[in-house]
């Protein structure tokens, strides 16, 4: 039964919070649904009331596309339960689960699909944007494994979409983001993982960035597929596994995720372990701990942006760590991924991404706290990107990113997959009830 909540009633504000604490949205109504009849029950308020409608599962939209002001909020979080099928190395997943429940129920078998890297995160928001994760490289993205959503369209029909009935809109689910309805359940395929990988962090103070940047491009570039990385500069935080001078320090950072023969793995590690890092956490742990280890907490102020190289040269390091010398934010983190491998080699025209040859992916992440470093943490992001543009493709993978317009979204599909998309919008929501994402507007049918 949907649950209805407004302004001033209990749990309100805690129910419109969302991960990005810039966003402080007032919907006139969230309705908390269990099910498909809940989420038609709401479109139809809806539409009765004239409320522009968003959607919201994890919350973790940067630009706050989980929420609107005045309007109605379809909260799909009380749509759990993860069923595994494990011969069929299959995973059905309701449509509010977070990549935290999934990962724990497919890996009491041994089995995960890419998923997020922050633990928090929608399962369906990221997949339906794309789903980049440490896993990338060996099976590809999030939307390259599902293989079904069940969804509620604007006119409040139940649709399946699947290899079987409407293949274009499974077509259009793997990375056209939520344009198309109100996603209620996500069938994905698993693969083999852990549950014990190797993985964590190695760090170095950040005047040896140069030594560490120009030996991982090199090392990832050329890594095996089991290999997830990446190169980042933040702020050694105040823990116990940092060594007390490195704390509130800039340090490069290199993240592993390993899921392969552990022999193998450490062998490989070996590589970047002998450049003597000053924090060294690799070596073996749960995948799930891996999936949850740059969780970050709600309530921060947040800014993202990223581009797409076909390669990383010198240059582009050299910029890449003036930029995260100058972070205005100590708990902001800059970080370069290494693509390719199966995100690479899947057959260009199976999803709606565009420029999947790209090799690199930069994605300066500015955090901070207080609302008077607004202007400085988004001209961080904004002076990197201007710096960088030079060593871009034009490409990009909109789940990085917040709102920055409508160029940005058509790059991300190119030309001909978007203008599908626009057919596909116009069929299942021709009034572009859900406009509340990256949107793409329906192609005008007369």
């Amino acid at each position: 039964m949907t649950t209805w909540c407004g302004p001033g009633e209990p749990g309100y504000d805690e129910q419109r919070a969302l991960f990005n604490a810039m966003i402080d949205k007032r919907p006139r109504v969230i309705a908390a649904c269990t099910g498909p009849a809940d989420v038609k029950e709401a479109l139809d308020r809806a539409a009765r009331d004239g409320l522009a409608v968003a959607v919201r599962s994890g919350g973790h939209s940067v630009a706050g596309q989980s929420s609107n002001d005045d309007g109605l909020v379809v909260d799909v979080r009380p749509i759990k339960g993860v069923e595994i099928d494990v011969a069929a190395r299959r995973a059905r997943v309701g449509g509010g689960c977070t990549w935290a429940e999934f990962d724990a129920a497919a890996q009491e078998h041994g089995l995960a699909t890419t998923g997020g890297r922050v633990s928090t995160t929608g399962v369906a928001g990221l997949t339906l944007g794309g789903g980049s994760g440490w896993l990338e490289r060996q099976h590809g993205l999030s939307c390259d494994n599902l293989v079904a959503v069940e969804l509620v369209t604007a006119d409040g029909r139940e649709v399946r979409a699947d290899e079987h009935q409407h293949q274009d809109l499974l077509w259009a689910s793997k990375g056209g983001g939520g344009n198309f309805g109100v996603v209620t359940s996500l069938e994905f395929r698993l693969h083999p993982v852990g549950p014990m990988i190797i993985g964590g962090l190695m760090a170095w103070p950040l005047a040896r960035g140069a030594e560490v940047a120009l030996a991982f491009r090199d090392w990832a570039d050329d890594a095996p597929d089991e290999l997830g990385t990446g190169l980042v500069v933040l702020s050694g935080p105040p823990e116990d596994f940092i060594p007390p001078h490195l704390q509130g320090q800039p340090l490069v950072g290199v993240a592993v995720c390993w899921n392969g023969d552990h022999a193998t793995g450490q062998e490989l590690v070996q590589v970047m372990r002998d450049l003597s890092p000053e924090v060294d956490l690799v070596g073996p742990m749960p995948y799930a701990q891996l999936q949850s280890m740059i969780d970050d907490p709600p309530g921060f102020r947040q800014y993202w942006s990223a581009d797409y190289h076909d390669d990383f040269p010198d240059a582009a390091l050299d910029v890449f760590l003036h930029a995260g010398a100058r972070r205005p934010s100590p708990i902001t983190q800059h970080l370069l991924l290494p693509w390719g491998g199966a995100v690479a080699r899947i057959d260009a025209d199976s999803t709606p991404l565009s420029q999947r040859s790209a090799r690199w992916v930069s994605h300066p992440f500015a955090t901070w706290d207080d609302a008077a470093d607004d202007a400085a943490n988004i001209a961080w992001v904004r002076d990197y990107r201007r710096a960088n543009a030079p060593f871009t493709t034009g490409g990009v993978y909109l789940n990085f990113i917040g709102d920055e317009g409508d160029e940005r979204i058509k790059a991300a599909f190119g030309p001909d997959k978007y203008e599908r998309l626009t057919w596909i919008k116009a069929e299942y929501d021709p009034d572009n009830v859900f406009a509340g994402n990256q949107n793409i507007r329906p192609r005008a049918t007369v």
